[in-house]
């Protein structure tokens, strides 16, 4: 759905104003800053729905924006796609390590950029409450700690009902198995990734069809795993 509010952070004026002729076009609102530090502050006042943030800035750069707003528990959730000049394979992995939702390198055509527009907004449109979450045949009570699969109870340890909990929050988004352990386990476990790995497979047994072709906790190969499901 159009008219969500979207955020281009860019210092080159000639491709702000491409970028939001045609993202208005399409019914959304557009807002903008030149430099990291205002694109930082403008995303933490106005809350916009998603950022368009470019990788050379003046200030400070795409990936120290990117990792801010990650930092930020008030915006930690905000969808971010990364815009640059850069192609090489490197820049994209850190780019989606920090964060990053998705990756689109200039040049590109207004069509495309349009269209990963509504494929990330789509994919991170949040679809639960403070409550309840339900997908499939799932359905999971965050007050109570509850996970029901087919009418009947799944028991869960801590660890892995807060691993999904956090997997299921930032749907669509890549996260890392460092930041996971930093955010479930504590800063402490940070390299030992195989807890991660561990709950995931034990997580996939226990929610999964077949948990060796995962419909919803999906591996991105070297890092992480993302909570993928499209729904109906």
């Amino acid at each position: 759905m159009a008219g969500e509010k979207i955020l281009v952070v860019d210092d080159e004026e000639h491709i702000v104003q491409l970028i939001t002729f045609n993202l208005e076009k399409n019914g959304y609102k557009v807002i903008s800053a030149s430099n990291g530090i205002d694109g930082i502050k403008m995303a933490k006042s106005e809350l916009p729905q998603l950022v368009l943030l470019d990788l050379m800035l003046p200030e400070l750069d795409g990936y120290d924006v990117c990792r801010e707003i990650r930092r930020d528990n008030n915006i930690s959730n905000m969808p971010v796609i990364m815009i640059t000049a850069k192609s090489e394979e490197l820049d994209k992995i850190l780019g989606l390590e920090l964060g990053a939702d998705d990756y689109i390198t200039k040049p590109f055509s207004v069509r495309e950029l349009v269209a990963r527009v509504k494929a990330v907004l789509r994919r991170t449109k949040i679809e639960y409450n403070d409550k309840v979450y339900k997908f499939s045949d799932i359905l999971i009570d965050f007050q109570k700690h509850e996970i029901i699969k087919n009418g009947k109870k799944i028991e869960l340890t801590l660890k892995e009902f807060e691993l999904l909990e956090v997997l299921i929050k930032n749907k669509g988004r890549v996260m890392t198995r460092d930041f996971l352990l930093d955010k479930i386990w504590g800063y402490e476990y940070i390299g030992e990734t195989r807890t991660v790995d561990v709950h995931i497979r034990h997580l996939r047994q226990k929610i999964e069809q077949d948990d060796k072709n995962p419909q919803y906790i999906e591996t991105i190969r070297g890092i992480g795993y993302r909570f993928s499901f499209e729904g109906e």
